[in-house]
């Protein structure tokens, strides 16, 4: 299923790698797409969105509920 979080505080490539290792941490099926312009990551993933949402978090980047 897609889903699609709001995520600030990504500035750089590194924040993005960081996003996606700790989603393909929790799902490493999971397909990833990150627009940090418009501060948006896109999830390909049976997981379920508290769990992502929480992996992202847990890098310490806010998610927009």
């Amino acid at each position: 299923m897609k889903q699609t979080f709001t995520v600030t505080g990504m500035t750089c490539g590194h924040c993005e790698k960081s996003v996606t290792q700790a989603i393909k941490t929790l799902d490493p099926q999971a397909q990833v797409v990150i627009d940090r312009s418009q501060n948006r990551v896109e999830v390909q993933s049976e997981q379920a969105r508290e769990k992502i949402a929480e992996a992202i978090a847990e890098e310490g980047y806010a998610v927009a509920p």
